[in-house]
């Protein structure tokens, strides 16, 4: 059971109503809870009675004691992502199954977001004898239930995992639509390896293993993968397959690699890590973000100790080496997870608590807390944010715009 440490609301309440009397007036129409601002210091000091937490992973900080979903904002530069109408809902949701963890993938065409399901966790459904799925859900559907103000909203998910084939295996990461599919990391499962395969999203599902070895070796259990302007392809490689009892004993580093589509050439291209997760890239493609996740540690247990930290990169321009690393971010809410950046430079973040958000220089602006593991986020389109969170999914609408993401 997870604990949300409570401090004194009415420290924080000027901010609160400030709000409220700019945004929520007039033809603004926001529907509790309100957004709610938070003053570093007015928490700086707790005091020797004061309630600390001893937790990351299950103890949120939420001093306002808002019920989720909600807006927790830290700097007011938050309030240009948020816009003056924000709203958050719960859109889907199953209680029983991890349904929606991983590879959030958004396809304009159909309006439809791809996602798959825990591999090898919790309510996951899956193990060494049982892949994971890969579900979806229609956007239309979500906006059609949202106009008509429906009070609970649970839209269907359709699974397209059972037509998929024998090499996908714990479907990871992903992005695109890449030359008009979907680009998947997998993890790989038992012998079958991890690799990075195009998917067709449209039945048959048919697919296309683009590398799945590092000159004979098997990856250990690959889980994110980007696209960078080049048109090179990005992943990482961490042992959560072997930590998750799916995979074998790793046979390499944790490690993030370049593959080149053009001449099927890949490279190591950072090192170093403890478990290397989510991958991003600015807009220009000069900058790179990579989650180590570290502290959850799988069947070894969770460790605060270890690495919770999102670290920036600088890009080479010819080699795409990662150079001048450095710390960008740490996260107060176990590990961060999957990486979003729109184009005003901002960092988007899974984690403990729900999707936290970073400016570009590492500075936290707020989160959208959900109050539950928030792993992954896509942006559907200009000011529309899903958010899969296990065994439910977010939508939120912004004012934020959608990455121009680097598909040829």
């Amino acid at each position: 059971m997870r604990k949300v440490v409570e401090r004194k609301p009415h420290l924080y309440s000027p901010h609160n109503q400030w709000y409220e009397s700019n945004f929520i007036s007039g033809v603004n129409r926001y529907t509790k809870p309100f957004p709610q601002f938070i003053d570093p210091r007015l928490f700086a000091v707790l005091g020797a009675n004061g309630s600390f937490r001893e937790s990351s992973f299950s103890e949120f900080f939420n001093p306002t004691s808002t019920d989720p979903p909600f807006f927790q904002i830290f700097n007011e530069a938050f309030l240009t992502i948020l816009g003056s109408n924000p709203s958050i809902h719960e859109v889907a949701s199953n209680d029983t199954f991890a349904f929606a963890h991983e590879a959030p993938i958004y396809v304009s065409e159909t309006d439809e977001v791809f996602f798959a399901s825990n591999g090898g966790g919790t309510l996951g459904n899956s193990d060494i004898n049982h892949n994971n799925e890969v579900g979806k859900i229609s956007l239309k559907d979500v906006e059609a239930a949202l106009a008509a103000n429906s009070s609970e909203i649970n839209v269907p998910v359709t699974e397209v995992g059972l037509v998929l084939p024998d090499t996908v295996q714990m479907t990871n990461g992903g992005t695109g639509p890449y030359k008009s599919n979907l680009l998947l990391a997998t993890s790989g499962r038992g012998n079958l390896p991890p690799s990075l395969v195009l998917v067709n999203p449209k039945s048959p599902n048919n697919a296309t293993v683009l590398v799945d070895n590092f000159f004979g070796r098997q990856f250990n259990s690959v889980n994110d993968v980007k696209v960078h302007p080049s048109g090179s392809l990005f992943f990482t490689d961490p042992d959560y397959g072997y930590l998750s009892h799916f995979r074998p004993l790793p046979l390499l580093p944790s490690q993030v690699y370049r593959f080149d589509p053009v001449t099927g050439t890949v490279r190591v291209i950072a090192t170093g890590f403890d478990k290397p997760n989510g991958i991003a890239f600015s807009a220009d493609g000069k900058t790179a973000y990579i989650a180590d996740s570290g502290a959850a540690g799988g069947f070894l247990g969770n460790n605060q100790t270890h690495p919770a930290t999102l670290f920036g990169f600088d890009v080479a321009p010819i080699t795409h080496a990662f150079t001048n690393r450095r710390v960008f971010a740490y996260t107060d809410a176990g590990i961060p997870d999957g990486i979003q950046v729109d184009p005003q430079g901002n960092v988007y973040a899974g984690c403990a608590d729900g999707v936290h958000v970073w400016n570009d220089e590492g500075t936290l602006l707020g989160k959208f807390f959900t109050g539950t593991t928030s792993s992954n986020m896509v942006f559907a389109g200009d000011g529309r944010l899903v958010i899969l969170a296990d065994t439910k999914i977010f939508v939120a609408k912004i004012a934020a715009k959608s990455p121009s993401l680097h598909f040829p």
